[in-house]
């Protein structure tokens, strides 16, 4: 198995460059097609009308804008050119909620950003992290907003339940796991979020495993009423030097509000190394 088509989500964030030096390097390891996806998030100019002054100040904002837009517009054609990588680019004209899930479903991986509250242009739309995850049917490769990555996949963690959403992720992440040098599945059980059962032992999972990638391990992680499942997988994941953190994303809209499960949105918040989050 292999990735063959990627798409990265690029904004006007601090951490875009990052990304998209991110992607080049999946795209190279996999000899993938590059799709950027440039969408961020744009207010309605009659928003800025209601106060003397605001429409001005909108639009040097929106110059700013795209003056940065272009400017790595232009840095993605160099790079991906001077990688030799096959590539496009596409400008979003809607709202990114419906713009990235959209190109997202064309493509084997999708790369994106976590939400920094320290920078407010990685604030892309409405719960766009999570929308993008529940709503692209593809696989989400997420980097958190801190810190460098020069390895991933090659010590791969795979979070356990036994549910859909955790089967869907492993066999998702397989073109990482069939190359990791170490694979291990880490159920977590007593936490304060963590299921009463786990449906499918972890060994069984490693077993499933196994047949794809060598030196695979199992974990069983004891949490506490204290402790939540996000909580334990992150620690476990920075105890054991992991550098891909894989899990099932749980979530679902009620009405007009997303609701999303205990795990998941503890590791949007506060991961440390690279997710891939599949639903």
């Amino acid at each position: 198995m292999s990735y063959k088509s990627l798409v990265v989500h690029l904004d006007t964030s601090d951490r875009a460059h990052p990304r998209l030096e991110f992607a080049l390097r999946l795209a190279r390891r996999f000899g993938a097609h590059l799709t950027g996806v440039f969408a961020v998030y744009t207010p309605e100019p009659s928003s800025f009308y209601v106060m003397a002054g605001s429409a001005e100040y909108f639009r040097a904002y929106r110059e700013q804008r795209d003056e940065r837009a272009a400017a790595l517009q232009r840095l993605f054609h160099a790079e991906t050119a001077r990688a030799k990588i096959s590539s496009n680019w596409i400008a979003a004209d809607t709202r990114a909620n419906r713009a990235v899930p959209h190109h997202a479903r064309y493509a084997d991986l999708v790369i994106a950003g976590q939400s920094n509250p320290d920078d407010p242009e990685s604030y892309i739309d409405d719960q766009f992290p999570e929308n993008l995850v529940l709503s692209a049917g593809r696989p989400v490769l997420f980097l958190p907003y801190a810190g460098e990555f020069p390895s991933v996949g090659e010590r791969v963690l795979v979070a356990w339940d036994g549910s859909r959403e955790a089967v869907r992720a492993a066999h998702d992440a397989m073109p990482f796991v069939e190359h990791a040098k170490r694979t291990a599945i880490v159920a977590v059980t007593g936490a304060n979020d963590a299921p009463a059962t786990l449906p499918i032992p972890g060994a069984d999972a490693a077993l499933m495993l196994a047949r794809h990638a060598a030196n695979v391990d199992v974990l069983d992680v004891v949490g506490d009423d204290d402790t939540s499942v996000g909580d334990a997988l992150l620690s476990r994941a920075h105890e054991t030097g992991a550098d891909l953190l894989v899990m099932g994303a749980y979530g679902h809209t009620r009405w007009r509000e997303l609701l999303m499960g205990g795990a998941t949105r503890t590791v949007l918040a506060s991961m440390t190394l690279p997710v891939l989050m599949s639903h």
